[in-house]
C-alpha cells in the first residue's frame, strides 16, 4: 500500500511539473511580451492559450538529426542526463505537510530522506553533465565551447550555493527538507535570518539553470545556440523541458529553504479543519513558487547578459567570500547568542 501511494505521488508531481513547464512557457512569452511592449502569442487558441502545445507539436514532427561526426549514443544520452535531473530532484521537496486521506495521514513529499541537502547539491552535479556532454559529441566547435562554458559556469556557482546552504544547515540543524522547513514556523523564514545567503543562493540559481544574465553557454551572438546548436525534434524539446523544469525546481528549493516552504505564519491558531489546513499549506507553497517563477522571468527580459569574464569575477571574486562570511556570521551568532 505505501509503496502504491508512493507512486501515485510520483505520478501526479510529474504531471504537475509536465503542465506546469506548458504553463510556464506561455506566460514567459506574454511577459515578455508585455515587458517589451507588444503582444506575445495570442493566434492558437483563446489568447494564445493553446501555443505551448503547438509548439510540442512542431518538435514531434520535426525530423531528428544527428551530425555524421557526432558520438551518437553520448549526443542521445545527454537530453535525458538533463531531463531526469530537473525532476528527479523533486523528490525530496515537501509541499505541504500531511493530508489525512481514506483514513491515512500522507506526507505530502514523495522521499522525506535525511540528507536532502546533500541529494539536492548531488543532483545538480550531476546536471553539469548533460549540457558538458551535449556539447562534446554534437562534434561542432561552437557546441563545445558552449559545453565548456556551462561546466565552468556550474562548477563557480555550486561553490558559493553550497557554501550559503551551510547558514541555513547551522540554523535548523537538520539535513531533511521537512526539518528545514519546521524550524521556519511562524515568521522565522531564512529570508530574514539569512538575507545575506538568500541572494547568494537566488543568485547562483540564475547560474545554474542557464537563464539570463547567466545563459553564456547558449549564447546566440557567439555560439549560434551553444551546447544545443547540433538537436532537433524531441531531444532540442528534452532540453527545452529540462530549462523550464529546472526553473521550477529552483523556485522550489528556494521556497523550501528561505521562504518557509508550505508553512503560512500561525496558521495552525485559526482553529480549522486539518483538511484545510493541509490544502492552505499546499497553495501557501505554490503561491511563493509562483511569485520565484515570475521574477526569475522579469529577471530575464530586464537584464542584459554578462561578458564571460564578469561571470567568473562575481562567481570567485564576489559571491564565493559573501557565502563564506554568511557562513562565518551565522555561526559566530549561534555561538554567542
Amino acid at each position: 500500500m505505501d509503496y502504491l501511494i508512493i507512486l501515485i505521488k510520483i505520478v501526479v508531481v510529474m504531471g504537475i511539473q509536465l503542465l506546469s513547464c506548458a504553463i510556464l512557457v506561455y506566460f514567459e512569452r506574454r511577459i515578455a511580451g508585455f515587458i517589451q511592449n507588444r503582444l506575445g502569442p495570442n493566434r492558437v487558441g483563446p489568447q494564445g492559450i493553446l501555443q505551448p502545445f503547438a509548439d510540442v507539436l512542431k518538435l514531434v514532427l520535426k525530423e531528428d538529426i544527428t551530425p555524421t561526426a557526432a558520438n551518437r549514443t553520448v549526443h542521445d544520452l545527454a537530453p535525458i542526463i538533463s531531463l531526469a535531473v530537473a525532476f528527479s530532484a523533486y523528490a525530496v521537496i515537501p509541499f505541504g505537510n500531511t493530508i489525512n486521506l481514506f483514513g491515512r495521514e500522507i506526507p505530502l513529499v514523495i522521499a522525506d530522506i535525511n540528507v536532502g541537502i546533500l541529494y539536492i547539491l548531488a543532483l545538480s552535479s550531476i546536471g553539469v553533465y548533460g549540457i558538458t556532454l551535449s556539447g562534446w559529441s554534437s562534434n561542432n566547435k561552437y557546441s563545445l565551447l558552449g559545453g565548456m562554458r556551462s561546466s565552468a559556469q556550474m562548477i563557480s556557482y555550486e561553490l558559493p550555493m553550497g557554501v550559503s546552504l551551510l547558514g541555513v544547515l547551522l540554523i535548523a540543524g537538520t539535513l531533511r527538507l521537512g526539518g528545514i522547513v519546521a524550524a521556519q514556523s511562524g515568521w522565522h523564514w531564512n529570508v530574514f535570518l539569512q538575507p545575506l545567503g538568500f541572494i547568494t543562493f537566488l543568485v547562483a540559481s540564475f547560474a545554474e539553470t542557464n537563464r539570463l544574465p547567466f545563459d553564456l553557454p547558449e549564447a546566440e551572438p557567439e555560439l549560434v545556440g551553444g551546447y544545443h546548436t547540433e538537436y532537433s525534434g524531441l531531444k532540442f524539446g528534452a532540453f527545452f523541458l529540462a530549462e523550464y523544469a529546472n526553473m521550477i525546481t529552483a523556485a522550489g528549493i528556494i521556497t523550501t529553504f528561505y521562504l518557509g516552504g508550505w508553512q503560512f505564519p500561525y496558521l495552525e491558531t485559526f482553529g480549522l479543519p486539518a483538511f484545510w489546513v493541509s490544502i492552505i499549506q499546499v497553495l501557501s507553497f505554490v503561491v511563493k513558487v509562483v511569485a520565484l517563477l515570475f521574477f526569475f522571468i522579469w529577471v530575464r527580459w530586464t537584464i542584459p547578459r554578462f561578458r564571460y569574464d564578469q561571470l567568473m569575477n562575481l562567481g570567485w571574486k564576489v559571491m564565493l567570500p559573501l557565502a563564506l562570511l554568511n557562513l562565518l556570521g551565522t555561526a559566530l551568532w549561534i555561538t554567542l547568542f
